[in-house]
């Protein structure tokens, strides 16, 4: 019997996925879903999804989501890509002006989202939509991000190159490398992104990936340990691979078209 498991990362408007089966890794797919459901009842129903986006919103802020300092903790110093997620009641403001008084006024100290970050709230509240309607789906969709995840396929060291600008190539190169270490197939790893996905969001689709099959065996890290919920019990949790330490599959050859 199949046992997929997926991962999914924000991409223009949609989502960037991919799919491997547990008991068969041979068997896998990259797609380009419209919504994070489309995913998750479609024909692989996968048992454990690992989604690039904050899950549990707390009402009230102080210092920051739990999860965010804890994430940021186990990066270290150094510029770091997990930003600080607004009180609730910003993340469902209709202006980019309304979700800055709300998220000051619900936060201590008080501090206003970027623009960047009122820009992929939709994705937030897509997710955050979907868990308060279908409570089934809690425990098969989980809250990682691709540098916390990289970051420990690294040997917890980060990477030299970023996944943008002039060091693209040799960044998503070395993300490459990560993943098929990591055990996912390198024709996978290696696949072309699908129409309308971006390299680097295909990339961290996959990092997503590797953080479900460790959910789903027993061997990933929360970030915190203790979890935290929000006031509709959704937990406020960053899930980080397995250290490696931990046994992973055989890692297998990077084909020579990924090693330029």
């Amino acid at each position: 019997m199949a046992r997929w498991v997926a991962g999914l990362d924000g991409c223009r408007g949609a989502w960037a996925g991919a799919l491997i089966d547990l008991d068969d890794p041979a068997r896998w797919r990259c797609a380009r879903f419209p919504r994070v459901i489309d995913l998750l009842d479609g024909p692989e129903a996968p048992v454990c999804v690992g989604i690039d986006v904050p899950i549990g919103l707390p009402d009230r802020v102080s210092g920051g989501r739990s999860a965010d300092r804890a994430a940021r903790a186990f990066l270290g110093a150094g510029r770091s890509s997990v930003f600080p997620v607004p009180p609730r009641a910003a993340v469902y403001a209709g202006s980019y002006d309304e979700a800055k008084a709300l998220s000051r006024a619900h936060s201590e100290p008080p501090f206003a989202p970027s623009i960047q970050c009122w820009n992929i709230l939709r994705y937030v509240r897509e997710a955050d939509e979907l868990l308060r309607a279908r409570s089934d789906l809690v425990t098969r969709l989980h809250e990682v991000h691709p540098e916390v995840a990289f970051f420990r396929l690294n040997g917890e060291q980060r990477l030299g190159a970023g996944k943008k600008g002039p060091a693209r190539a040799e960044g998503l190169a070395a993300r490459r490398a990560l993943l098929i270490a990591a055990g996912l197939p390198a024709a996978m790893v290696g696949s072309p992104p699908p129409p309308g996905v971006a390299a680097d969001d295909h990339l961290d689709a996959m990092a997503a990936l590797v953080v479900a099959r460790d959910i789903a065996e027993g061997r990933a890290e929360p970030l915190p340990n203790a979890i935290e919920r929000d006031s509709y019990g959704l937990p406020i949790v960053i899930w980080a691979p397995a250290p490696l330490s931990a046994p992973l599959p055989a890692p297998q050859s990077v084909p020579l078209a990924m090693r330029s």
